[in-house]
């Protein structure tokens, strides 16, 4: 698997080149947040470059690129995981900040985004690998979707399976009628409901709205359906989402770090969040400003869609489960993650699957696999490789006034690989599981 042809496919995520559909958040938080940068502060002392984690000579050219790449953007925190071959070959926490209290550890926590919907999509198989349910049943059929008075729902909903909430062919359409979890006040005003919301406020909203195309007739990316996937894994296991999840599928690969993150108060070892916008908070009714990362947008309603917190290491242990049936997941169910949609194959063969995006490679016989994630504060990969190569990226923001692109860590990292002449045998894990 070359360089090129897998950062090419990789940097497809990271343009939002999703047939119909965007990257999680980003259109809907931009009419939410100001595009008003915040007034500069006074100049303080230049950065200062740190790096924690076993250095590892063989693999300088991903330090190389993380340092030119955060100090081009002027990124305070960062992180990078990576395995090949099953092994955790490079575990680095990376800070460039004027701040001697801000030390980014290889286990330091960050916002994931939209990596969470593949802890999603994999509970949801969980259960059907259990028998617990069928991926072809109607949502209609597990949740009780009531709808505003005076409101009806759409009959087409009897139409939505679990297949279609997860690869995001359901029938809404956030380019049409918006992202409803970036929607806030609009439901607020329109319940009678003061915020902050609950995502069961969202769900009567929207039940109470027309589909904008029929269930299983187009792509269209879209978050809402990743939160009634939650509700599901709540209703068949009677467990809350995050205790499932940390129990039935955390806990058998040793996970225990990555949890629910809040809008406000940090996590135990969490990383601060930068952004140049800010925005009218949607915690309360104040009205107050805030920076754009916290509390334009509710962490609380993300839950299934991109609330994880975690480090790269746990997203590389992570995505191990995904290599070949184990403890968490059968060769059915990984099969069934990564199985060709009823429609939605892109002109250069990818498309996505349950929580991931896949191409198919090497004639059919592999395939590449990846999420990014994006939100105020945040942007986030987890790419899979056909070749055993798999790596976490994480960054604590996704804008700043260079302009720069962020969705290029994915080339870069790749380039960073193909110079790599001989890997490490070592294995990292056993220092962090």
């Amino acid at each position: 698997m070359s360089r090129r042809t897998f950062g090419k496919v990789i940097g497809a995520a990271g343009t939002g080149a999703l047939a119909g559909g965007v990257l999680a958040g980003a259109p809907a938080l931009a009419a939410q947040t100001p595009a008003t940068p915040t007034p500069a502060a006074p100049a303080l002392a230049a950065p200062a470059w740190r790096v924690t984690g076993t250095t590892v000579a063989a693999l300088k050219p991903f330090d190389d690129t993380m340092r030119s790449f955060m100090q081009a953007r002027n990124i305070s925190a960062g992180q990078l995981a990576v395995s090949y071959q099953g092994r955790l070959v490079l575990a680095r926490g990376y800070t460039y900040s004027d701040d001697p209290a801000l030390t980014v550890q290889p286990t330091s926590l960050f916002r994931l985004a939209s990596i969470s919907k593949s802890v999603t999509a994999a509970a949801v198989a969980r259960l059907a690998q259990d028998g617990v349910l069928s991926l072809g049943t109607p949502v209609t059929s597990l949740l009780n979707l009531v709808p505003p008075a005076g409101q009806q729902l759409d009959p087409r909903m009897s139409n939505v399976t679990l297949w279609r909430l997860l690869q995001h062919t359901g029938g809404w359409d956030q380019d049409l009628s918006r992202d409803p979890m970036f929607m806030d006040r609009t439901i607020s005003r329109a319940l009678g409901t003061p915020l902050e919301l609950h995502f069961t406020d969202v769900v009567r909203y929207m039940s109470g709205r027309p589909l904008d195309f029929a269930p299983g007739s187009r792509v269209a990316y879209c978050n809402y359906g990743y939160g009634l996937a939650k509700q599901v894994i709540e209703a068949k296991s009677g467990l809350t989402y995050a205790s499932y999840v940390q129990q039935r599928l955390f806990a058998p690969l040793g996970i225990t770090r990555m949890k629910p993150a809040w809008s406000i108060s940090p996590l135990a070892g969490e990383v601060p969040y930068r952004s140049q916008y800010t925005g009218t908070t949607v915690l309360n009714d104040s009205g107050a400003t805030v920076p754009g990362p916290y509390g334009t947008f509710s962490m609380r309603l993300l839950e299934g869609i991109g609330r994880w917190a975690g480090s790269a290491v746990d997203l590389v242990r992570w995505a191990s489960a995904f290599d070949a049936a184990g403890p968490v997941l059968n060769s059915t169910s990984i099969n069934r993650i990564f199985a060709t949609p009823e429609l939605g194959v892109n002109p250069n063969g990818w498309y996505y699957g349950l929580g991931w995006r896949v191409r198919p490679v090497n004639t059919g016989t592999g395939r590449n696999t990846w999420h990014t994630g994006s939100l105020p504060g945040t942007y986030t990969l987890l790419a899979r490789s056909a070749s055993g190569l798999s790596f976490a990226v994480l960054f604590n923001q996704r804008d700043d006034p260079s302009g720069l692109s962020y969705s290029s860590i994915d080339p870069e990292l790749f380039s960073a690989a193909g110079r790599v002449t001989s890997w490490p045998s070592h294995n990292l894990y056993p220092n962090y599981f």
